[in-house]
Protein backbone atom coordinates (compact mmCIF):
# COMPACT_ATOMS: atom_id res chain seq x y z
CA UNK A 1 0.00 0.00 0.00
CA UNK A 2 1.02 3.19 -0.77
CA UNK A 3 2.51 5.91 1.57
CA UNK A 4 -0.23 8.60 3.12
CA UNK A 5 0.61 12.05 1.07
CA UNK A 6 1.16 14.78 3.56
CA UNK A 7 0.14 17.75 1.70
CA UNK A 8 1.94 20.64 2.34
CA UNK A 9 0.42 22.58 -0.52
CA UNK A 10 -3.43 22.29 1.30
CA UNK A 11 -1.95 22.90 4.52
CA UNK A 12 -0.11 26.27 3.65
CA UNK A 13 -2.84 27.61 1.75
CA UNK A 14 -5.02 27.06 5.03
CA UNK A 15 -2.00 28.67 7.52
CA UNK A 16 -2.27 31.33 5.28
CA UNK A 17 -5.49 31.89 5.30
CA UNK A 18 -5.69 31.59 9.05
CA UNK A 19 -3.23 33.93 9.47
CA UNK A 20 -5.42 36.89 7.07
CA UNK A 21 -7.49 38.50 10.07
CA UNK A 22 -4.15 39.38 12.17
CA UNK A 23 -2.69 40.99 9.53
CA UNK A 24 -5.99 43.04 9.57
CA UNK A 25 -6.03 43.51 12.98
CA UNK A 26 -2.31 44.41 12.88
CA UNK A 27 -2.81 47.43 9.94
CA UNK A 28 -5.97 48.37 11.63
CA UNK A 29 -3.76 49.25 15.14
CA UNK A 30 -0.93 50.06 13.79
CA UNK A 31 -2.10 52.12 10.79
CA UNK A 32 0.10 50.43 8.26
CA UNK A 33 0.24 46.70 7.56
CA UNK A 34 2.94 44.40 8.56
CA UNK A 35 6.13 44.60 6.41
CA UNK A 36 8.75 41.91 5.32
CA UNK A 37 12.09 43.35 3.63
CA UNK A 38 13.98 40.68 1.46
CA UNK A 39 17.50 40.85 1.09
CA UNK A 40 18.74 39.62 -2.09
CA UNK A 41 22.74 39.51 -3.45
CA UNK A 42 23.87 38.38 -6.91
CA UNK A 43 22.14 37.05 -9.30
CA UNK A 44 21.30 32.82 -7.93
CA UNK A 45 18.36 31.37 -9.74
CA UNK A 46 16.70 29.76 -7.40
CA UNK A 47 16.78 32.33 -5.41
CA UNK A 48 15.14 34.51 -7.65
CA UNK A 49 12.35 32.11 -7.25
CA UNK A 50 12.31 31.80 -4.26
CA UNK A 51 12.29 35.84 -3.47
CA UNK A 52 9.49 36.05 -5.43
CA UNK A 53 7.49 33.39 -3.68
CA UNK A 54 7.86 35.14 -0.70
CA UNK A 55 7.27 38.45 -1.56
CA UNK A 56 3.93 37.27 -3.47
CA UNK A 57 3.07 35.09 -0.49
CA UNK A 58 2.98 38.24 2.18
CA UNK A 59 1.72 40.87 -0.45
CA UNK A 60 -1.36 39.02 -1.04
CA UNK A 61 -2.15 38.36 2.26
CA UNK A 62 -2.33 41.75 3.01
CA UNK A 63 1.16 43.00 4.25
CA UNK A 64 3.53 44.70 2.88
CA UNK A 65 6.90 43.14 1.14
CA UNK A 66 9.70 44.81 -0.69
CA UNK A 67 12.80 43.70 -2.34
CA UNK A 68 16.32 44.75 -1.52
CA UNK A 69 19.18 43.80 -3.88
CA UNK A 70 23.20 43.49 -3.79
CA UNK A 71 25.01 42.83 -6.64
CA UNK A 72 27.60 40.05 -7.23
CA UNK A 73 30.28 41.92 -6.17
CA UNK A 74 28.65 43.53 -3.10
CA UNK A 75 30.77 43.54 -0.13
CA UNK A 76 30.07 41.74 2.94
CA UNK A 77 30.26 45.38 4.09
CA UNK A 78 27.80 46.31 1.45
CA UNK A 79 25.31 43.51 3.18
CA UNK A 80 25.68 44.59 6.62
CA UNK A 81 24.81 48.27 6.42
CA UNK A 82 21.80 47.24 3.84
CA UNK A 83 20.85 45.18 7.40
CA UNK A 84 21.30 47.91 10.19
CA UNK A 85 19.35 50.33 7.96
CA UNK A 86 16.48 47.77 7.81
CA UNK A 87 17.11 47.53 11.82
CA UNK A 88 16.50 50.90 12.35
CA UNK A 89 13.61 51.09 9.80
CA UNK A 90 10.58 51.56 11.77
CA UNK A 91 8.24 50.08 8.88
CA UNK A 92 10.25 47.00 8.32
CA UNK A 93 8.83 44.26 10.96
CA UNK A 94 10.70 41.40 9.69
CA UNK A 95 14.15 40.95 7.76
CA UNK A 96 14.84 38.09 5.38
CA UNK A 97 18.26 37.60 4.00
CA UNK A 98 18.10 34.93 1.16
CA UNK A 99 20.52 32.48 1.30
CA UNK A 100 23.73 32.19 -0.37
CA UNK A 101 25.33 35.01 -0.76
CA UNK A 102 27.96 35.63 -3.24
CA UNK A 103 31.19 33.37 -2.77
CA UNK A 104 33.14 37.14 -2.89
CA UNK A 105 31.58 38.07 0.45
CA UNK A 106 33.83 35.77 2.19
CA UNK A 107 33.22 32.09 4.13
CA UNK A 108 31.48 33.50 7.77
CA UNK A 109 29.27 36.07 5.29
CA UNK A 110 26.27 34.13 6.33
CA UNK A 111 26.53 34.21 9.90
CA UNK A 112 28.34 37.46 10.11
CA UNK A 113 24.64 38.72 7.92
CA UNK A 114 22.58 36.71 10.42
CA UNK A 115 24.39 38.17 13.73
CA UNK A 116 23.50 41.42 12.73
CA UNK A 117 19.70 41.29 11.54
CA UNK A 118 18.00 42.89 14.91
CA UNK A 119 16.69 39.76 16.98
CA UNK A 120 13.04 41.23 17.19
CA UNK A 121 13.00 41.17 12.96
CA UNK A 122 14.80 37.63 12.91
CA UNK A 123 12.04 36.35 10.32
CA UNK A 124 13.75 33.08 10.04
CA UNK A 125 14.77 32.98 13.37
CA UNK A 126 18.51 32.41 12.84
CA UNK A 127 19.87 34.45 15.62
CA UNK A 128 21.86 33.44 18.06
CA UNK A 129 19.38 34.94 20.66
CA UNK A 130 16.12 33.14 18.81
CA UNK A 131 18.04 30.13 18.66
CA UNK A 132 18.58 30.13 22.22
CA UNK A 133 15.30 31.02 23.02
CA UNK A 134 14.00 27.89 20.76
CA UNK A 135 16.70 25.82 22.54
CA UNK A 136 14.77 26.50 26.49
CA UNK A 137 11.46 26.45 24.79
CA UNK A 138 10.30 29.43 24.68
CA UNK A 139 10.67 30.78 20.80
CA UNK A 140 9.43 33.69 19.48
CA UNK A 141 10.37 33.31 16.10
CA UNK A 142 11.76 30.08 14.66
CA UNK A 143 13.37 28.78 11.44
CA UNK A 144 11.00 28.52 8.44
CA UNK A 145 11.43 25.00 7.31
CA UNK A 146 11.61 23.20 10.35
CA UNK A 147 8.54 25.24 11.86
CA UNK A 148 6.84 24.23 8.83
CA UNK A 149 7.80 20.40 8.86
CA UNK A 150 6.61 20.51 12.76
CA UNK A 151 3.29 22.27 11.92
CA UNK A 152 2.43 19.38 9.22
CA UNK A 153 3.15 16.89 12.04
CA UNK A 154 1.09 18.78 14.50
CA UNK A 155 -1.81 19.14 11.93
CA UNK A 156 -1.67 15.46 10.34
CA UNK A 157 -1.68 14.42 14.09
CA UNK A 158 1.34 12.38 13.56
CA UNK A 159 2.54 10.81 17.37
CA UNK A 160 5.51 12.20 18.33
CA UNK A 161 5.30 11.83 22.25
CA UNK A 162 7.88 9.13 23.20
CA UNK A 163 8.37 7.76 19.37
CA UNK A 164 11.90 8.20 18.10
CA UNK A 165 12.57 10.85 15.74
CA UNK A 166 15.63 10.59 13.34
CA UNK A 167 16.89 13.95 11.78
CA UNK A 168 19.36 13.44 8.87
CA UNK A 169 21.16 16.35 8.90
CA UNK A 170 22.90 18.81 11.20
CA UNK A 171 22.91 22.58 9.59
CA UNK A 172 22.06 25.48 11.86
CA UNK A 173 18.97 26.55 9.49
CA UNK A 174 17.06 23.07 9.34
CA UNK A 175 18.99 19.87 11.24
CA UNK A 176 19.35 21.31 14.50
CA UNK A 177 16.03 23.18 15.14
CA UNK A 178 13.97 20.45 13.52
CA UNK A 179 15.42 18.15 16.18
CA UNK A 180 14.57 20.66 18.85
CA UNK A 181 11.49 21.07 17.94
CA UNK A 182 10.66 17.39 17.86
CA UNK A 183 12.77 17.04 21.21
CA UNK A 184 9.79 19.62 22.65
CA UNK A 185 7.26 17.14 21.04
CA UNK A 186 8.55 14.80 23.60
CA UNK A 187 10.07 12.70 20.54
CA UNK A 188 13.54 10.85 21.48
CA UNK A 189 15.73 12.28 18.54
CA UNK A 190 18.96 11.24 17.11
CA UNK A 191 20.57 13.39 14.54
CA UNK A 192 22.43 12.10 11.95
CA UNK A 193 25.25 13.10 9.33
CA UNK A 194 28.19 12.43 7.49
CA UNK A 195 30.30 10.74 9.86
CA UNK A 196 26.97 8.46 11.56
CA UNK A 197 27.64 5.06 11.38
CA UNK A 198 25.30 2.53 9.90
CA UNK A 199 23.36 5.37 8.94
CA UNK A 200 20.54 2.95 7.07
CA UNK A 201 20.23 0.97 10.05
CA UNK A 202 19.61 4.42 12.88
CA UNK A 203 17.34 5.53 10.27
CA UNK A 204 15.02 2.11 10.42
CA UNK A 205 14.73 2.52 14.48
CA UNK A 206 12.53 6.22 13.55
CA UNK A 207 8.91 5.98 13.97
CA UNK A 208 9.34 9.56 12.17
CA UNK A 209 11.72 9.96 9.81
CA UNK A 210 13.36 13.82 8.57
CA UNK A 211 16.04 14.06 5.65
CA UNK A 212 17.08 17.35 5.28
CA UNK A 213 21.02 17.26 3.03
CA UNK A 214 20.69 18.24 -0.71
CA UNK A 215 21.43 14.57 -1.89
CA UNK A 216 18.68 13.62 -4.59
CA UNK A 217 17.44 10.20 -3.73
CA UNK A 218 19.64 9.77 -0.91
CA UNK A 219 16.81 7.93 1.62
CA UNK A 220 16.24 4.49 0.06
CA UNK A 221 13.84 1.93 1.17
CA UNK A 222 16.41 0.64 3.03
CA UNK A 223 16.77 3.31 5.66
CA UNK A 224 12.89 2.76 6.66
CA UNK A 225 10.88 1.78 8.96
CA UNK A 226 7.75 -0.04 7.61
CA UNK A 227 4.84 2.37 8.37
CA UNK A 228 7.42 5.25 9.63
CA UNK A 229 6.04 9.11 8.92
CA UNK A 230 8.98 10.57 6.28
CA UNK A 231 9.33 14.21 5.85
CA UNK A 232 11.43 14.96 2.86
CA UNK A 233 12.72 18.96 3.18
CA UNK A 234 14.85 18.45 0.47
CA UNK A 235 14.63 19.94 -2.92
CA UNK A 236 17.11 19.38 -5.74
CA UNK A 237 16.59 19.42 -9.54
CA UNK A 238 18.07 16.37 -11.50
CA UNK A 239 19.31 17.45 -15.32
CA UNK A 240 21.32 14.50 -15.79
CA UNK A 241 19.62 11.29 -17.74
CA UNK A 242 21.68 8.71 -15.96
CA UNK A 243 20.16 10.49 -11.89
CA UNK A 244 16.56 10.99 -13.50
CA UNK A 245 16.57 7.02 -14.21
CA UNK A 246 18.13 6.34 -10.95
CA UNK A 247 14.51 7.75 -9.37
CA UNK A 248 12.07 7.15 -11.42
CA UNK A 249 11.21 4.64 -13.80
CA UNK A 250 10.99 5.30 -17.94
CA UNK A 251 7.41 5.18 -18.08
CA UNK A 252 6.84 7.18 -14.73
CA UNK A 253 5.00 10.51 -14.77
CA UNK A 254 8.20 12.71 -13.90
CA UNK A 255 10.38 10.86 -16.45
CA UNK A 256 8.53 11.74 -18.89
CA UNK A 257 8.29 15.76 -17.33
CA UNK A 258 11.71 14.88 -17.57
CA UNK A 259 11.70 14.22 -21.62
CA UNK A 260 9.75 17.38 -22.11
CA UNK A 261 11.36 20.21 -19.61
CA UNK A 262 14.88 18.67 -19.61
CA UNK A 263 14.85 18.76 -15.96
CA UNK A 264 13.04 17.72 -12.63
CA UNK A 265 12.56 18.33 -8.70
CA UNK A 266 13.56 15.55 -6.51
CA UNK A 267 13.84 15.38 -2.93
CA UNK A 268 16.02 13.43 -0.21
CA UNK A 269 14.10 10.61 -0.04
CA UNK A 270 13.90 8.33 -3.03
CA UNK A 271 10.42 7.51 -4.77
CA UNK A 272 10.39 3.98 -3.54
CA UNK A 273 10.34 4.91 -0.06
CA UNK A 274 6.06 5.61 -1.15
CA UNK A 275 5.93 1.56 -0.82
CA UNK A 276 7.48 1.10 2.71
CA UNK A 277 6.65 4.24 4.72
CA UNK A 278 3.15 5.05 6.16
CA UNK A 279 2.72 8.75 5.23
CA UNK A 280 5.51 11.06 3.64
CA UNK A 281 5.78 14.52 2.02
CA UNK A 282 5.84 14.89 -1.54
CA UNK A 283 8.34 16.86 -3.43
CA UNK A 284 7.20 19.30 -4.99
CA UNK A 285 4.23 20.49 -2.64
CA UNK A 286 5.58 18.87 0.76
CA UNK A 287 7.44 21.36 2.79
CA UNK A 288 8.46 23.87 0.14
CA UNK A 289 4.89 25.63 0.43
CA UNK A 290 5.09 25.21 4.18
CA UNK A 291 8.20 27.13 4.19
CA UNK A 292 7.02 30.12 2.55
CA UNK A 293 3.52 29.87 5.06
CA UNK A 294 5.93 30.61 7.41
CA UNK A 295 7.57 33.12 6.22
CA UNK A 296 4.36 35.06 6.55
CA UNK A 297 3.08 33.39 9.72
CA UNK A 298 6.68 34.91 11.17
CA UNK A 299 6.27 38.16 9.14
CA UNK A 300 3.20 39.14 11.34
CA UNK A 301 4.46 37.49 14.57
CA UNK A 302 7.55 39.54 14.45
CA UNK A 303 5.31 43.03 14.04
CA UNK A 304 2.93 41.79 16.58
CA UNK A 305 6.09 41.41 18.99
CA UNK A 306 7.10 44.95 17.92
CA UNK A 307 4.05 46.99 18.22
CA UNK A 308 3.17 45.02 21.94
CA UNK A 309 6.26 45.83 23.13
CA UNK A 310 6.14 49.15 22.10
CA UNK A 311 2.59 50.20 23.25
Amino acid sequence: MAARRLDGTAWAARIREETRPRVERFTARAGRPPGLAVVLAGAHPASEIYVRNKIATVREHGCQGELFRLSETASLDDALALVSRLNGDDRVDAILVQSPLPPGMGPDAEQRVFDTIDPAKDVDGFHPINVGLLVQKRPALVACTPLGCAELLDREQIPLSGRHAVVIGRSDIVGKPMALLLLHRDATVTICHSRTRDLPEVCRSADVLVAAIGRAGFVTPAFVKPGATVIDVGINRLTDPADVARCFAPDSLRARQFAQKGSVLVGDVHPDVEAVAGAMTPVPGGVGPLTIAMVLRNTVTAAELRVGASA
